[in-house]
């Protein structure tokens, strides 16, 4: 016999309890973000081949191969493992690991120090060919066709973007990030964020300052689209990546990670502006120099 007050939990045997019972991975239905900490599964937009987009360890995010490769074909230092949903650039110790996709992608250069991914890049390239000739994949501009220099710097491909005091790189142009809630149908909306009527930032030259208390160049400028004379709210819905219609819907779970990325000037300075956008050439989505009232 054992005492009623017995803080452990007892068996018909009275044999003690100790194993914690297995449940199951859930989500709660009236769970703001329906997201599992894994891999977001997307297509790469250069060549159209899936990526899978997971977490680093200082939340910085990285596109990987959805595909395990033997540690034979991967040269040392460009082997990935994901342990917890963490994507992490060394290997694990095991005859498998993962590769960054930058490595693979046929808009890319083929990277001399890995010489046995040549197969898997040509198979790569023969899909990018395939979704070319079917018309889903848009073709690269071509020299002839690259814009003029002015226009380049209008509508730059991966923005620096203000909100909450914090700088941010987007992963497309401003007029084109997409919201990430989900829809009734259970798809990612098609709206963005920076809709019809939608407050806008504007462009500014700002210096380009260093983290970890280094002091800001003088002499070093780049163009920012801030977002910091908006409301309080305002800025809220833009970190949320959600349209008008899904900024209040608490009940509207994400389908996609947020895209932005926190803005680094010594990792990120291929996209560093230092010119501002052009009256004449300015596409939809970008607002003029000064701050509307």
């Amino acid at each position: 016999m054992h005492s009623a007050s017995s803080p452990f939990a007892r068996r018909w045997d009275d044999s003690r309890a100790s194993a914690t019972p297995r449940r199951s991975l859930r989500i709660a239905p009236d769970s703001a973000s329906r997201l599992l900490r894994c891999g977001q599964s997307a297509f790469c937009r250069a060549c159209g081949n899936p990526v899978e987009w997971y977490l680093r360890g200082d939340d910085h995010r990285v596109g990987l191969h959805p595909h395990e490769l033997p540690v034979a074909w991967v040269p040392e230092p460009c082997r990935w493992h994901v342990s917890c949903g963490i994507a992490h650039p060394t290997g694990d110790g095991s005859n498998w690991c993962r590769l960054a996709h930058t490595l693979l992608c046929p808009a890319h250069p083929a990277p001399m120090a890995a010489p046995e991914l040549s197969g898997l890049r040509r198979s790569l390239a023969l899909r990018t060919r395939r979704l070319l000739d079917a018309g889903v994949l848009a073709p690269p501009a071509t020299s002839s066709d690259d814009p003029p220099p002015d226009e380049v710097v209008c509508r730059p491909a991966r923005p620096v973007v203000q909100l909450l005091y914090v700088r941010y790189l987007a992963s497309r142009p401003v007029d084109e990030i997409q919201c990430v809630a989900q829809t009734r149908r259970r798809t990612r909306c098609t709206a963005e964020v920076l809709g019809p009527g939608a407050l806008r930032g504007v462009w500014t030259l700002v210096p380009v300052s260093a983290h970890h208390g280094q002091l800001a160049l003088p002499s070093d400028v780049m163009a920012v689209y801030s977002l910091s004379g908006l409301p309080y709210e305002e800025q809220l819905r833009w970190r949320a990546q959600r349209c008008d219609q899904h900024a209040a819907a608490t009940t509207a779970g994400d389908l996609a990670v947020a895209d932005w990325e926190p803005f680094d000037p010594l990792r990120h300075h291929e996209h560093i502006r230092t010119r501002l956008p052009s009256r004449g050439r300015r596409s939809g989505g970008h607002a003029p120099r000064q701050a509307r009232p």
